[in-house]
């Protein structure tokens, strides 16, 4: 287990990323209702512009001291900040159009405004440097930042400079690169890149999303994850069996794989495919019509992992970001999900 991560107990438990964002702090019913946006959607924001750091920051104490109090080893800040998890980040690149938008298919078929690439990808400041510092200064837990990849952000842009995907993903590549290093720097433990659109975009992902991930991760010393999924549950209702892009992602530059498990009913037996690196595996169902689980069902599905990664090199996590559930689901998912890990565990010493 890399060292970060090795601070935790065996089986430790973190979340992917993002957590419900509280109804004072964001319009719950406009932001469940549309896609996710990739370009900004300041509208969802209830308090004026003038106050709105400040509600994001004491949301985010929120945000951490619920993970704090569920038992989650290893945390991030809930991406509260955030109007969908790859937004912030995108949004704030040079080159991106921001006020003539384009359009691109979302993964569910339907068009989406997107930012508009209309000159070199370049990163001119840090991103999310203050968030990992607030939540740096305000847990004594093990912290996770996340970002979203530059094959996942190539496919949510519309390319009028580049007129080559690859050449888009590679720009964005170096831009995830800088970010990364300025992440560590800040304090966090893992920075993870979420990249679901290698499942969405698979046949694409043969060709270049290995490249660009690796190009993002290159001379990184930090522990590294890479999430993909099929999206998040609320939204994206028509899913494949198995993983289309999924054994490849054992060459890539990454010490942690992170997959959803739980609400697929994934057949684990290809985490065998993914050499010695640590695995994330989802174990809590976060369809808006999953119940809690009980203890035991999670811990079920904790000993099939097993029987598969040996328990050193086992994560254990939500299927995927949180942020479309009510709170106090996904503090008793969560809470579940702590337990579940520590029944486990007994067993193994």
């Amino acid at each position: 287990m890399m060292a970060p991560v090795g601070r935790a107990a065996m089986l430790p438990t973190t979340v992917v990323g993002s957590y419900p964002q509280p109804d004072w702090l964001v319009d719950r019913a406009v932001l469940g209702s549309r896609l996710p946006p990739r370009t900004r959607a300041l509208e969802i924001w209830r308090p004026a512009s003038e106050f709105l750091e400040q509600a994001q920051d004491d949301a985010t104490v929120v945000a951490i001291r619920d993970m704090e109090r569920a038992g989650i080893d290893i945390i991030t800040d809930g991406e509260i900040r955030r109007e969908s998890y790859s937004n912030r980040f995108a949004t704030a690149l040079e080159g991106m159009d921001l006020d003539n938008p384009g359009t691109a298919l979302d993964r569910t078929g339907h068009p989406n405004p997107v930012p508009r690439v209309v000159g070199p990808i370049r990163r001119t400041r840090p991103v999310e440097v203050r968030d990992v510092q607030f939540l740096r200064a305000n847990t004594d837990h093990l912290i996770k930042a996340t970002l979203p990849g530059p094959f996942t952000m190539s496919q949510q842009a519309q390319d009028d400079y580049y007129h080559d995907e690859e050449a888009l993903a590679m720009g964005l590549a170096v831009a995830v690169n800088e970010e990364v290093r300025d992440l560590f720097k800040a304090g966090a433990d893992v920075v993870q890149l979420d990249e679901p659109y290698l499942q969405a975009r698979s046949e694409k992902a043969h060709r270049f999303a290995i490249k660009a991930i690796n190009r993002a991760l290159d001379g990184i010393e930090g522990a590294t994850a890479l999430h993909t999924c099929f999206g998040y549950a609320h939204i994206v209702h028509s899913r494949p069996n198995g993983y289309p892009f999924l054994e490849e992602l054992a060459d890539v530059k990454v010490d942690m794989i992170s997959l959803e498990s739980a609400q697929q009913k994934v057949d684990l037996s290809v985490l065998r495919s993914l050499g010695k690196k640590q695995l994330i595996v989802g174990v809590i169902d976060l369809a808006d019509d999953a119940p809690v689980e009980d203890v035991d069902t999670v811990a079920g599905r904790i000993r099939n992992a097993l029987e598969f990664v040996e328990p050193q090199r086992l994560i254990l996590a939500p299927d995927c970001g949180m942020k479309y559930l009510p709170r106090a689901k996904a503090f008793a998912k969560l809470s579940a999900l702590a337990q579940a890990a520590a029944k486990v565990r007994a067993e193994l010493v």
